[in-house]
Formats: C-alpha cells, structure tokens, sequence
C-alpha cells in the first residue's frame, strides 16, 4: 500500500500521517509515521514502505507485523483508536460510508458540529491497484508554514497553522466498507463558535467540489442531442428549465447544421454543461438564442449565487464586449459588479456570435429577466455605439457609463507617442475625474488640445461627444460603487486575461468562467471569516466614530473609511459660515496639499443631514473627509444611520429576501400571487444555501419546513371542514 499526498486544492502537505492499527491511543503526527507491509499467506494486501530507511518486521507467525499486529489483528480490529474525548463522535465512530467522499463528508460533518474546518491528507493504496486503502483528513491548522512565526495575535486566525495534531483515519476493506480506526480529537487552539460555524471552509469547499465534477462528467461525457423532427423556429429562446426536455423546447436540434467557426458537438458540449448546472442548481438559468438559419447563436446564463449577489449589489454593474476569440470568432461577454468587500463578483456571462443590435438588445433583455427585471443604477461597459442603442432600449432607467479602463486602452492605440507623456496623462487623467465642475472639465479639455495640438484629432472629437458617459464631473450624482478606482479597475480590466487565451474553445471557456467564479467567491469567504473571527483595531483606539465603523464594514471598506477620516481629522483646513438655520452649519473645506480646492460641507444636527460639494457619499456611499471632519468638530461620535450603506456592510447579505424588512415589498407579497411566489423562492434558497455546508442547520431548517409543512395542512383541513359544514 502506497502512501500519496491527497487530492484537491485543499491537500495537506509534509509526510505521511502512519499509525499503530493495534496499540493502545498515541499522539499522532508527521513524525510518528512508520512504513510497513502487510502479508497475507505471501499476497501484498498492506502497507507498503513510506520513507526511505523504514522497513517492515518479519513475523515468524505468519505474515508480516506492524508493531505486534498480524493482517488478522489488523483486518478484525472492529473498535476505533481514539485520543481525546468522544463527545459528539458517535456518528463518525460507528457509520459506516461506502466512499472517499462520503467519508469526507462525514468527517466534515463531524467538524462543522465541533467547530473547525477540515483538509484532505495523505491516502494509501492496495499493492498494485489504485483502490483507496486508507485515507487520512486533518483538522485545517495541521502542521506549520515555513516563515510563519506563531504570535498570541496570530494564534487562533482561520489560516494560521498551529501543528494541531487533531485528525481522523478511514480504512476500506475489500467489501468497500468504510470504516474510522483512529480518531484523534483533541485541538491545540480555539474552535470556531456556533454562530459563525456556517463560515468554515470545508463546507463552501465540499459544495463546490461537486458541482464541480458532475459539470465536468457531463462536459466532457460525450452526451448526444438528435433524433428528433428538424422543425426550426425563425428565433427561438430556452430558458431555464431543468426538468423539461431539451427536444421538447427546442425541436429540431439534431437539423442544426455545422457553422464553419462552430461545429454541433461544440454547442452540444456547452448545452450539456449548462443543463447539469440547472440540474444541480434550482434557480440556475441559461438562455440560448437562434439565428434566422435556426443555429445557436448566442447563450447567457447565470446560477443561484450570481442572483443573490445580484439582490445584493447590484446597484452597479460592470459589462465587457471586448474579448473576442480568434478561433470561433465569439464574444466573451461577462456582468461583473463589486461586493461588500470590493472584491468583483460574478452576476452572469454571455457568449455572442456578433455584437449586433439584435444580439445586445436580446443579451439586456435575457439578463433583466434573469435578475428580476430589476434595472441595475449604472452600468460601465466599453465604447459602442451598437451597444449604447441597446441599453437605452432594453435599460432605460440605468445611467450608461464608458469605463476609464476601456479609453485609456484605445488612447494607447489612437494617441501614439503621446502616451509617453507625463503631462498629457496627467490632464487627460485629469479630465476623466479630477475636475470638480463642468467649467473646470471645459478648461482643461481646451487647455490640453491647445498645449498638445490636437484639435484635429478624430478620435477624442468623437469622445469628447460622448463627454456625459465618462467624465466624472458631470457624474457626480451617479452611483458607481468605486468600480473606476485604483486597484478595482484595473482587476475589472483583465477578468480573463489570466484564465484563458483567445484560442480556447467555447465549451472550455464556459467551464473556466464557472471555475473564476468560484475562485472569486472563494476569496469572498475567506473575507467573510475574516471580518467574523479576527477582530479590527483601530488606527486611533479610542475614537469613537472609528470604533463605530468597524463594528459595522467590512474590513477592506472599514480601512477606506479610515483613510478619509485622517484625512479629513488630520490634513484638512476649515472655516465656519453663518446660515440662517439654527440647526444647520456649514462650513468650507480645504485639504492640505491638495491645491485651492474648497469644499462645502452643510450639516443638520437636528435631522443629522449631511451633503458636501465633493458628492463622494453619492457616488461611493462612503462618508467623505470633508463631511467626517464636520461631524468631528461638532462632537459627533457615531456614523449617521442613513449614510450607512448596507452594501458596504459585514451584514449586507442578511435579511435580504425577507420581506417583512420592508413594508411596501410585504404588502405586495401578500396582494400578489407572483410576487409572493418569487420572494418565497428567493427566501427559501438563500436560507438553503447558508445550511447546505452543515448538518445541524440542514437539520434545522427541515424541521422549520415541515413545521410550516403542518401548520398549511391545519389551515387547509380547518377549511374544508368549515366549507363542507357550510354546505
């Protein structure tokens, strides 16, 4: 039997974990590992040699011996080894699973409950097979990283390694069976608590993983679409629909004839891939579009997840038509956004055959009727004529946007050797968004053609008639989430740069924009458990606005936050001005270093009010400095509650779906029968989601369910009774 290192991203690392299957309880660990080979009357069934130098002990008894214990001994040994205490590890003891997942599930299962997060260890084989012999799973903080110096501060973060020996041992026998022999339960640090339990990463890891593989089987399965009348619709649109079948809403598939960029078995592979994420995903939805000639043309789809994230931010959308494949000559189109950690997420993806007006103006509509028909605030996409019609048809109450990234891009190739100049990036950088009024931005537009001579330029001609999408002075009450920030628009620029090349064919595109959106909401847990189980210390400890703000951002927006207010506490000038209003003061800002500029601040005390002439708040939904330095000299040590955007908050995802949150969205639960229908929906998912990575919540909610489940029958039965007895 052959010791290898575990599968998956989250494999341990270091040596073999080799236990006495016989002895009594020990302490378990890398060091302890000793390499031997079982014999039964002369046939390898073992353990083969696992490090260089370890040899198996001859036994005269027959066979070989590991530590005293015969095959025999080992094979029979019914009760588990454990070091610790028992409580709460009857199940893991006694059940028996018939897999290498279902045993990682199980012992997942185990840490949920208990409180840590699980990594896959090494395995062993039978000699000469590749059938699973043993196979070991660590607590996640086993072992220790290189460099990493353990502090008291450090000790008991969710990614620190703490060289816990906690860890358990399945063997398989030769029926399958699935057994633990060794189970080491006792931890050197703190377990998570109950409440955040749903945040450990075994559990978002165990889901994904499969997903991950069911797409994969049914990608790469070779599954067949045919054998029915070729009866083609001039446009026809499938959209998610799990259960109903493929040639029963789209008749005549197998009529397709082949494209010269895309052939049948490439689209065959992508609406196989998409039909098992809607099957492994109850609100997943894909759209497909036919062209004249009957062939797929276009697809959209976007799961369960990208709907909620949706809800959740997706105030600000981000749209790229410019990655283009050269081998099919598609178009990669993504819908990107940020969430409550200025991270980018993933609401949806498009594959377009062109980039037509009939193209967009069905993609806007397919992905309005995915979210809802809820309209995005303002939507930043790439300079397109086509497209722009599009979107004021389809999006008529969404602010169009021209993404910075996307001028500075065609600059490089329209402007020549004058992108080389300092002093043209600055004020071309400058009119983009540093100009604080629309005279400033027309002055220095003139001023820049006139210095630079390019007057008689076409291409910033025709920008500078699109001059509403994307100067930021005259956008300075349109909310855009910081998308055209630094660092954020530069990582919205490259989405796929770094996954695929332009040769890739479309089905593996499909599947990589799947495996990016899964890494990116990787990142996104990994911030969440972060914010719930290291605490923030604040730059200045006892202020009290600052101690306000961390409790309720995030971190990555808790530490924007901080930045303004030293800005605006520590580097900003003021001047108090009368107003008529007892309630209300205004004052005039002046950063220090930041030139002549001069800002307003106007503050109600009684209704707590705030504006300021910079308009951050409007366009960040951050406070500014400006407005933090007014709150501060007036002694105000708290965040006004109405410029506390949720979608900059730890708790921006909780309670979304309920509708009770607000009364307008509860009336008309209860008046209309659709929109009932669609928030119970939403509600009943989102709560699936969060219980999906731990038993006890699973548990919970299908008690919840059923309870429900009794209460409607009551209700019905108390109804017919009263009906019947009416009669």
């Amino acid at each position: 039997m052959v010791n290898t290192d575990g599968e998956g991203a989250d494999a341990g690392g270091g040596d073999p974990m080799c236990v006495d299957e016989s002895a009594g309880p020990v302490v378990v660990g890398a060091d302890q590992c000793e390499g031997a080979r079982l014999q039964d009357s002369g046939a390898a069934v073992g353990i083969e040699e696992t490090r260089e130098g370890q040899v198996p002990v001859s036994h005269p008894g027959g066979g070989m011996r590991v530590r005293g214990a015969t095959v025999e001994e080992a094979e029979n040994e019914e009760a588990p080894t454990v070091q610790g205490s028992k409580e709460g590890a009857e199940e893991l003891l006694l059940k028996v699973v018939y897999s290498e997942e279902e045993a990682y599930k199980l012992y997942c299962d185990y840490g949920h409950r208990t409180g840590f997060s699980v990594r896959k260890g090494k395995q062993s084989y039978f000699t000469g097979t590749k059938r699973i012999r043993t196979k070991d799973y660590f607590c996640s903080k086993e072992g220790l990283k290189e460099a990493e110096k353990l502090t008291d501060e450090n000790f008991n973060d969710p990614h620190t390694r703490t060289n816990c020996r906690a860890m358990v041992r399945f063997r398989a026998n030769s029926q399958g069976e699935w057994r633990v022999i060794r189970l080491v339960s006792d931890h050197n640090h703190n377990l998570v608590r109950p409440e955040e339990r749903h945040l450990l990463r075994s559990a978002k890891s165990l889901i994904a993983g499969r997903s991950c593989s069911a797409a994969d089987a049914v990608l790469y399965g070779g599954y067949q679409l045919g054998g029915v009348p070729s009866q083609m619709a001039a446009s026809t649109s499938v959209t998610n629909n799990a259960e109903t079948p493929w040639q029963d809403l789209l008749p005549g598939f197998s009529g397709i004839t082949r494209t010269s960029a895309v052939g049948t078995g490439e689209l065959q592979r992508i609406v196989s891939h998409l039909k098992s994420r809607a099957n492994l995903d109850g609100m997943f939805y894909w759209d497909v579009q036919l062209d004249r000639a009957g062939r797929m043309s276009n697809f959209f789809w976007r799961d369960g997840r990208g709907r909620m994230d949706y809800d959740c931010f997706g105030d600000v959308v981000v749209f790229d038509s410019t990655y283009r494949l050269n081998k099919q000559n598609y178009i990669v189109a993504p819908f990107v956004g940020v969430n409550h950690h200025w991270q980018t997420t993933m609401y949806g993806c498009a594959l377009l055959a062109d980039d037509s007006m009939s193209s967009f103006t069905w993609l806007f509509k397919s992905f309005l009727e995915a979210m809802g028909n809820r309209q995005p605030r303002s939507i930043f996409t790439n300079q397109d004529q086509v497209m722009s019609n599009a979107i004021e048809e389809v999006l008529p109450n969404t602010c169009h946007r021209i993404a910075h990234w996307h001028i500075q891009k065609n600059a490089a190739s329209r402007l020549g050797a004058l992108n080389a100049s300092k002093a043209f990036n600055k004020m071309f950088t400058k009119c983009m968004q540093g100009c604080d009024t629309e005279a400033e931005f027309e002055g220095t537009w003139a001023a820049m053609l006139r210095e630079f001579k390019l007057q008689d330029n076409k291409w910033l001609s025709k920008l500078y008639k699109l001059k509403q999408k994307w100067c930021g002075a005259l956008n300075k009450c349109t909310f855009d989430g910081g998308v055209e920030n630094e660092p954020q628009c530069d990582s919205l620029s490259n989405i796929f740069t770094c996954i695929v090349d332009k040769s890739t064919s479309l089905s593996t595109i499909v599947a990589a924009v799947d495996k990016l959106t899964e890494d990116w909401r990787e990142k996104e847990f990994d911030e969440d458990v972060r914010c719930c189980q290291r605490p923030l210390s604040c730059i200045i400890k006892h202020s009290d606005i600052l101690n306000h703000a961390a409790k309720v951002y995030t971190h990555r927006i808790y530490k924007l936050f901080e930045t303004y207010f030293l800005d605006g506490c520590g580097a900003t000038k003021f001047k108090a001005l009368p107003c008529e209003d007892s309630d209300t003061y205004r004052f005039e800002m002046t950063m220090q270093g930041r030139g002549s500029r001069v800002c307003t601040v106007h503050l109600n005390m009684s209704t707590m009010q705030l504006t300021c002439s910079c308009s951050q708040f409007e366009t960040m939904g951050l406070l500014c400095p400006h407005t933090l330095k007014a709150l501060s000299i007036k002694n105000v040590g708290k965040i006004p509650e109405i410029y506390i955007l949720k979608r900059w908050t730890r708790d921006a995802k909780q309670w979304v779906f309920n509708p009770k949150q607000y009364e307008s969205s509860y009336q008309e639960c209860m008046d209309d029968e659709a929109g009932y229908c669609n928030h119970a929906m939403r509600y009943a998912y989102d709560l699936v989601m969060k219980s999906e990575g731990q038993e006890e919540l699973r548990r919970s909610l299908w008690e919840a369910l059923e309870g429900g489940e009794k209460e409607l029958e009551k209700y019905q039965n108390a109804t017919q009774y009263a009906q019947s007895y009416a009669t």
